[in-house]
């Protein structure tokens, strides 16, 4: 297994450590957290016993003994410290959103072209799974498109501290936060993966005391159709996603999660299920796929996600335009 260091001693870290574990693809070596309490019972929870402890950032990239750091901090911490891992040699993989605009993913992209040996991964993990993969065959199968609305709204329990007046990082356009930036990149990933770049795009926005959204409708445009985005952070919603084509509609129990994958037709009559039982961590897939990519050198698969990444950044910064947030790292 490929050596791994963390930042960050959060729940999702923790979910990435396992799948890490579940698929033999990266050994947790070297954890970095502000505080070293936080730091070695992370450890204890995710049995890492042999794994050295960091309270200093450059002494983590200097000594550390890992190839690959995971990062999943608070999102506007995200460029500098993927700069600083790259600078000092390693393999990056940050979670979504990577970064806060394109002017920090252009810095990335630059010291990448200046370092061909190393990968940077944006680990926005559904594309990886099984079941998006076969909602993107049956999409791409599909005659013609006329359209589609995929949704992804959970309430999130950081939502009691806006009502109570507080501002969490997940809130805050200090720290990039806001649905956009957290489920609303699930659905933007979805729309560029299967149907590429919109030539416009709008969002109608619901504002936060803390100048953030916290729900909102998206809108991207194509050349023959539109695809609605709905997402939020202060809701819960069961609502389908769904792909339309004449009589045929691919529809998802969730656009972020894809649990299940089912085809209508002849007036929903005839329904086809084509999807698979998910597995029980959902990041085991891009942990495999990350630590494949890497040591068999696929620089073409790797050049893939780097571009839809980037591709996914722009939309994201474009909505977040449309809809009049400004963020410190702007």
């Amino acid at each position: 297994m490929q050596k791994l260091g963390i930042i960050g001693t959060n729940w999702i870290t923790g979910q990435f450590v396992e799948a890490a574990r579940t698929a033999e693809a990266f050994e947790l070596t070297a954890v970095y957290s502000r505080t070293a309490a936080k730091a070695q019972q992370f450890r204890t929870d995710y049995e890492a016993g042999a794994a050295q402890d960091y309270t200093d950032l450059a002494t983590f990239f200097i000594a550390g003994d890992f190839a690959t750091v995971y990062i999943a901090s608070p999102n506007s911490l995200h460029f500098e410290q993927a700069k600083q891992a790259l600078e000092a040699g390693k393999n990056v993989i940050v979670e979504k959103p990577a970064f806060s605009n394109p002017t920090e993913m252009a810095t990335i992209q630059a010291i990448l072209k200046d370092r061909p040996d190393q990968f940077l991964f944006e680990a926005a993990r559904h594309v990886h799974e099984a079941n998006f993969k076969i909602a993107q065959a049956a999409i791409q199968n599909l005659p013609t498109i006329n359209g589609a609305t995929l949704a992804y709204m959970k309430y999130s329990s950081r939502y009691d501290a806006v009502l109570a007046g507080e501002e969490p990082n997940i809130f805050s356009r200090h720290f990039s936060g806001g649905a956009l930036q957290d489920l609303g990149v699930y659905v933007v990933y979805d729309a560029v993966s299967w149907f590429g770049a919109p030539e416009s795009v709008d969002y109608q926005a619901e504002i936060l005391p803390t100048g953030v959204d916290g729900k909102g409708v998206a809108t991207l445009h194509y050349a023959d159709f539109d695809v609605t985005l709905i997402f939020g952070k202060t809701v819960d919603s069961y609502l389908n996603s769904e792909i339309y084509s004449g009589q045929t509609t691919i529809v998802l129990d969730n656009a972020g999660t894809i649990g299940t994958v089912s085809r209508y037709e002849n007036d929903g009559a005839q329904k086809t299920a084509l999807g698979q039982a998910p597995l029980a961590n959902p990041m085991v897939a891009e942990a495999t796929i990350f630590a494949e990519i890497i040591a068999n050198r696929d620089t073409k698969r790797y050049h893939e996600l780097l571009q839809l990444s980037q591709t996914v950044n722009q939309v994201v910064y474009q909505l977040r335009q449309s809809a009049g947030i400004v963020f410190d790292a702007d």
